[in-house]
This record gives C-alpha cells, sequence and structure tokens, in this order.
C-alpha cells in the first residue's frame, strides 16, 4: 500500500484550480507532518496554509515552476494549485533544521495523495518577496513551499535512456515524462 502511494505522489505542476481544498484538509496534512520525525525533537517547524484565492495568488507569484521547461512561467489561470502550505523553519527554537522538512514535506505529499490530491514541493522561491508579500517575522526561515490540489495532468515514470539523461518531458498529449534510474543502478554493493 505505501509502495502505490509513493508510486502514485508525482510532483503535479497542473491542477483544476476549481476544484477547492478547505483549511481543514490543510489542516489535517500539517497534523501528519507534526507527528513525523524531527531531528532532536526540537519540532521546530512552523507552517502557513492558503486555500483563498487571493491569498493563493500571492504565494503563486514567488514560485519557479520547472527547471527543465524553459520558456513555461508555470501553470495558466484555471490550472494553478487550490493551496499551499508554506514550511518554515523557526529560528527562535532552533538553527538548523537538518532534513526535517523534507520529511515533513514527504508525510503531507503522502497524506495529499491519500485524499486524491497531488503536489509539487518547491525550494526555488523568491523568499525576500514572499516574506514581505506575506508579513513573515524574519525569526521564521521558508524552507519549502508546497503546492496542492487535484491533478489536471498525467505522469509517467520511465526508464533512464542510455544517454543517462534524467530530465522529464512533456510529449505531445501534454503527459508528464519522469526518467527514474534502475534500482540496480543506485545500490552500490
Amino acid at each position: 500500500m505505501i509502495r502505490d502511494l509513493i508510486i502514485k505522489n508525482r510532483s503535479y505542476r497542473r491542477f483544476y484550480q476549481d476544484s477547492a481544498i478547505d483549511i481543514q484538509t490543510l489542516r489535517e496534512l500539517v497534523d501528519l507532518a507534526r507527528l513525523s520525525a524531527s531531528a532532536g525533537n526540537m519540532q521546530s517547524l512552523k507552517y502557513i496554509l492558503s486555500c483563498e484565492p487571493e491569498k493563493n495568488a500571492a504565494v503563486f507569484q514567488h514560485l519557479r515552476w520547472a527547471a527543465y521547461y524553459k520558456d513555461w512561467p508555470g501553470p495558466v489561470e484555471g490550472e494553478r494549485p487550490s493551496g499551499y502550505i508554506i514550511i518554515l523553519g523557526d529560528t527562535s527554537i532552533y538553527k538548523n533544521f537538518y532534513c526535517d522538512h523534507g520529511i515533513a514535506s514527504q508525510s503531507i505529499l503522502l497524506g495529499a495523495t491519500e485524499k486524491g490530491l497531488g503536489g509539487c514541493i518547491f525550494a526555488s522561491i523568491d523568499r525576500d518577496g514572499l516574506k514581505k508579500t506575506l508579513g513573515i517575522d524574519d525569526k521564521f526561515e521558508i524552507l519549502l513551499v508546497i503546492a496542492l490540489g487535484k491533478p489536471k495532468e498525467k505522469v509517467v515514470l520511465e526508464k533512464v535512456a542510455p544517454d543517462g539523461n534524467i530530465k522529464y518531458w512533456r510529449d505531445d498529449s501534454a503527459v508528464h515524462h519522469v526518467p527514474k534510474r534502475s534500482l540496480d543502478e543506485i545500490i552500490i554493493d
């Protein structure tokens, strides 16, 4: 069952924007992160939730959407996320967040996948702009942003080609293809 969730949990970049996500759903997803592992049990992550159109638009403008799609600024209106979870590190608790935000993100996305949602984790963020736009206190470091919604695209896993190219691409039918290295290639004896 966990394998199926992991396989289904892809980086989705286009959504049915009119399929709303409510604040309670976002809270349930953050609760999964709260219950997950935390280095030294410091629990120094905090979260900003967004599911209102105006706030979503404010967050959207500070994200960089797909590095391999050079001429694509992100999803058009109508295909944008219905919600966001911004993961912050509270420096008043601890200054090093280790991999906690990665663990939290995976927990959130697996929970979202189980609910029939999809998402994309962003580390490519205009942090200063987002901080200013949302009025985020300086004691918080923006670590990641998770975009969430009902996926509007199909994502297919592929074997990495013999040339080793790992760049994802979209075909003529707008199917998103993601090359993955084989298990034997990543295990070193």
